[in-house]
């Protein structure tokens, strides 16, 4: 790609607002009209020696950050690269990755973190969708050859114009880009507050990823009701074991820092023994995860006898949350507030707890804070509270469309409240419980998974005639991916760990894989034809409740 004065990118992303909107929130102190840029900046000249983030191989001050960022997002320019292009990554919890998102907003690029379990069927449709220039990549990671994985794509892509390599050898590495930045001499063309900023994608009830956009105004607002909320202060220190690559991580991991003052600890890879370790050594004062974070931490230190008594805070959501598990916590570490909250890509905690009542913390997903949320019955029609129906939100943390603009248009009500497809019930003075979800979704771990996506795979084995997908009890997982299958005829059943072979061959994530099969001769369906899929989740459900209370 030559060197070239960078000059806007053609078909920048139209975003969504409602006839008045900005004018409106920025009136309302809503929106202050600042980007990443500015903030980054300003830590840098008030605060340059400050840690803003670290991982396991260093420490990132302000003022490296800044410096590093700006050389990378003048290579990038170097490069060929135009304000308004998108820059992927698919990598770890690396101090890299926040680099590189300071420097695209500094450049006035559109950043797109893409989560490190994806593969080549995911991949090829999200850096298409999102017009990818540049990915950058591991050379290799837990096993995974990303560059030969990218090497196979990069024929399907033509768009995407190269592919960067972080911590490791490779035809164009991330210090190659900085330091070609180093030397060039680019005004930066920072973005405006209300540019597309981010593009997140989310598996869709279609089976299709969908691109969640947001510009800088949406990605600062629900951090700063968190540090209110949580009576955070600057200096705070954040454990962050969730991927920068999920809204969670990529919000309060890589922009919390520059937004508020405080420092995260990036974790590579979950392991409940180091997450106590770091805690207890940095004095760790809070914490956003899902279940399976809090339930093995809380579990080593039980088996410790540790306390920790600097965390004030657990904020526990992605996925379903006992009630058991917030009241151990909180009997547990001795000074800590857990509780449940509730959000997802396109509307980021809707809820932020219910840090004044132990026993809503736990049985509830927490107060709606500065969100406007209705529950509808199946005509969109408004229930009184306590009434279970779908979840409606909108506020200004809410995203500003998908990449797709007729998935955009089926989402919104006429109001401009998003269809979050989830159930629930909303009580007089606020209190939000999700009770299930109309979204044919499992989610795995914190992972939200396509059910038709899965199902979509099923169909292309030869053994299998027809399939379908449903959630099940997962005791560390929160919830399990269970296949009910009708077999073909003509071949014989294949075993799980065969299937798990031929699904990661056709390119679907070893997550999205099936934890179990269950061979039927029929599927129950509706008198339409579609299939009951309530029935089979209390099946399997039933089934392990049974194999559970007769172990032989």
């Amino acid at each position: 790609m030559p060197s070239e004065k960078p000059s806007p990118a053609q078909g920048s992303w139209p975003l969504r607002f409602e006839p008045g909107e900005r004018t409106a929130r920025r009136a309302a102190g809503e929106w202050p009209g600042l980007t990443l840029a500015g903030v980054a900046t300003r830590m840098a000249q008030d605060h340059p020696d400050d840690i803003a983030v670290m991982d396991e191989c260093g420490a990132l001050d302000y003022v490296t950050c800044l410096r590093r960022a700006t050389d990378m997002a003048r290579g990038l320019y170097e490069i060929g690269l135009h304000p308004g292009d998108t820059v992927s990554f698919q990598l770890p919890n690396w101090t890299e990755a926040v680099i590189l998102n300071v420097a695209c907003a500094l450049g006035g690029f559109v950043i797109n973190p893409v989560i490190p379990i994806y593969r080549q069927a995911e991949l090829t449709f999200i850096l298409a969708d999102c017009r990818a220039r540049i990915a950058f990549i591991p050379e290799r990671w837990r096993g995974v050859d990303y560059g030969a994985i990218y090497e196979e794509l990069r024929a399907e892509l033509p768009g995407l114009k190269a592919v960067a390599t972080v911590r490791g050898a490779g035809e164009l590495a991330f210090e190659d880009i900085e330091a070609r930045g180093r030397d060039a001499h680019h005004a930066l063309q920072a973005a405006d507050p209300d540019d597309a900023k981010l593009i997140i994608y989310t598996s869709g009830t279609t089976g299709q990823p969908k691109g969640v956009l947001y510009s800088h105004n949406q990605s600062r607002r629900p951090l700063s009701q968190s540090f209110e909320t949580w009576g955070l202060k600057a200096g705070d220190t954040l454990l962050m074991p969730s991927p920068v690559t999920h809204v969670t991580g990529y919000s309060y991991g890589m922009e919390m820092p520059f937004q508020f003052g405080t420092r995260t600890i990036l974790m590579e890879r979950w392991d409940a023994a180091e997450a106590l370790a770091i805690s207890r050594r940095e004095q760790v004062d809070f914490m956003i995860g899902a279940t399976p974070f809090l339930a093995e931490l809380a579990s080593e230190a039980e088996k410790l006898g540790e306390r920790l008594p600097s965390l004030r805070i657990y904020a526990c959501g992605g996925a379903a949350v006992p009630p058991a598990l917030i009241d151990r916590a909180n009997r547990l570490f001795e000074n800590c507030r857990a509780f449940r909250v509730f959000g997802s890509s396109e509307c980021p905690m809707v809820t932020q707890g219910c840090l004044d009542d132990p026993d809503r913390a736990a049985r509830s997903d927490g107060r709606v804070n500065d969100w406007e949320v209705k529950i509808v019955d199946d005509e969109d029609q408004p229930l009184p509270p306590g009434i279970e129906g779908e979840i409606l939100a909108r506020g200004p943390s809410l995203f500003r469309g998908y990449t797709d603009p007729e998935a955009t248009k089926e989402t919104f009500d006429s109001q401009g409240y998003f269809r979050t497809g989830d159930l629930g019930i909303l009580t007089a003075d606020g209190i939000l419980t999700v009770t299930g979800r109309k979204k044919d979704i499992i989610i795995r771990g914190g992972e939200n998974l396509s059910a038709k996506e899965i199902e979509d795979a099923l169909h292309t084995h030869p053994a299998i005639k027809e399939a379908a997908v449903v959630s099940m009890p997962h005791d560390r997982l929160g919830e399990g991916v269970c296949a009910y299958v009708i077999p073909a005829t003509s071949a014989p059943m294949p075993s799980v760990a065969q299937l798990v072979d031929f699904l990661k061959q056709y390119g679907l994530a070893r997550q999205k894989c099936p934890d179990r099969i269950e061979a039927v001769n029929d599927l129950p369906r509706t008198a339409s034809g579609k299939v009951q899929k309530h029935i089979l989740r209390n099946m399997i459900r039933e089934k392990l409740r049974g194999a559970a209370g007769n172990p032989s």
